[in-house]
């Protein structure tokens, strides 16, 4: 404990110097592409040397739904011995990424922009996490290229080899760093909210380069390749992407104040003032794909400013701001309150989650969705290997939620698709 104390030490001076030094490194003129870069990328494919105990199962045939490929994959994820051999400890990031260069050509991140188009089209993401390093490397993986930035806000509760490790993690790259300013993490309270608000300013006063802000969970994975993700955002002309409805039954989550006792939101028993404004509260969720006017609009506007502070003792927040600031006259990328501009969870392109309750045939008019192939945490579904055919036919940019200790085969074979894509986009 006391040599993961004193790494989590080292790494915290670490990680302040990095900030520093990316500040003054988005402030240079960006190096121009150079095709050169793709030469003998060849060693950037995931291969089967890569893989752990996943590499038995056939991805292609996974990905093209074939019954054998999917029964033996889900024969796999229920063995005690085969679910223990495909995790990796935090103390092995810990001790990895004392040589980051030896790390980063391990786990083969990028080292160059894949092309001109991506370079000129940076992205700023936001990642909160709180557990499951593994989870969170291999996110971090799939997303990285080095024209763009990412904040890493790890909850201030979460065990000390946790933070260690994705300092670690963080301090190899000069373009990845850790929040300015953790908080504390309560779920359906505000401190989710601030811990991406924060995450915001950060990434804002960083770097002025950046188009678009994405956020994540430690439990998201791409569907798309940066490349399809830059295409997408471009043809969104300065829009936004995120669910933004009339509010329906979740008005009692807005009109009655609650409170944070001990960790845990309970309601206070006071009824809540109309919001500021006289501002249409709408209904959405935590995840958006929003321009960095829309960013600036956030940390500027003295309308959302006053909004913010009216949503801090409300019910699960971050599922109402972010869609009610979505239609608000003047921010960038806005659209009106009315309805007929109303945007579902399955239209926008932010993140794709299977609800329990909207699962069923294609046939059922209740369903909006295929039956989970995985299980269920807090009535979303956990995908296995079985949803990825499903998924990868779908529009959304991220899918929500992945876990390598129920289903590490899902993430093998996404991540190894999404890479071989990449690369093939080269061509």
């Amino acid at each position: 404990m006391r040599l993961v104390k004193r790494r989590f030490l080292k790494l915290l001076l670490l990680s302040v110097v990095l900030g520093s030094l990316w500040m003054l490194r988005v402030s240079r003129p960006k190096m121009s592409w150079n095709p050169s870069y793709i030469m003998g990328y060849s060693w950037l494919e995931y291969t089967n040397d890569d893989g752990g105990p996943e590499k038995v199962c056939n991805c292609s045939a996974i990905l093209l739904g074939e019954t054998g490929a999917l029964e033996q994959a889900k024969l796999l994820t229920i063995t005690k011995d085969f679910k223990k051999s495909v995790q990796i400890p935090d103390e092995y990031y810990i001790n990895a990424t004392q040589d980051c260069s030896q790390f980063k050509i391990s786990r083969k991140y990028l080292p160059y922009p894949l092309s001109q188009e991506e370079e000129d089209f940076p992205l700023a993401y936001s990642m909160v996490v709180h557990h499951k390093v593994q989870n969170f490397e291999r996110l971090l993986r799939a997303i990285y290229s080095p024209q763009n930035i990412y904040c890493v806000h790890v909850d201030k509760k979460s065990d000390i080899s946790v933070f260690s490790a994705i300092m670690g993690i963080t301090s190899c790259f000069p373009n990845v760093f850790m929040v300015s300013k953790s908080v504390s993490v309560v779920y359906a309270a505000w401190p989710r909210v601030q811990a991406d608000l924060n995450c915001m300013a950060d990434l804002y006063n960083a770097s002025t380069t950046w188009k678009y802000f994405i956020n994540l969970c430690g439990q998201d994975f791409p569907l798309k390749t940066n490349l399809e993700i830059v295409r997408m955002l471009r043809s969104l002309r300065g829009g936004n992407s995120l669910e933004s409805e009339q509010i329906g039954g979740k008005k009692w989550r807005v009109t009655n104040a609650y409170q944070i006792v001990d960790g845990q939101i309970q309601a206070s028993g006071k009824v809540k003032d109309p919001p500021p404004f006289n501002l249409p509260i709408m209904s959405g969720n935590a995840y958006i794909v929003v321009s960095r006017g829309y960013i600036r609009s956030v940390l500027e506007d003295n309308r959302i400013q006053a909004l913010m502070e009216w949503f801090k003792d409300t019910y699960s927040p971050d599922e109402f701001l972010w869609a009610t600031i979505q239609r608000i006259p003047g921010v960038p990328g806005s659209t009106w309150p009315n309805s007929k501009y109303d945007m579902t969870d399955i239209n926008a392109i932010a993140r794709l989650v299977k609800w329990w309750s909207h699962e069923g045939s294609q046939g059922s008019l209740d369903a909006v969705y295929p039956e989970c192939h995985g299980n269920h945490v807090r009535l979303s579904c956990v995908y296995g290997a079985g949803d990825l055919q499903w998924l990868l036919e779908q529009h959304h940019l991220f899918a929500n939620k992945f876990d390598t200790d129920t289903d590490p085969i899902a993430v093998y074979c996404l991540e190894k698709y999404l890479r071989q894509k990449a690369l093939a986009e080269i061509h």
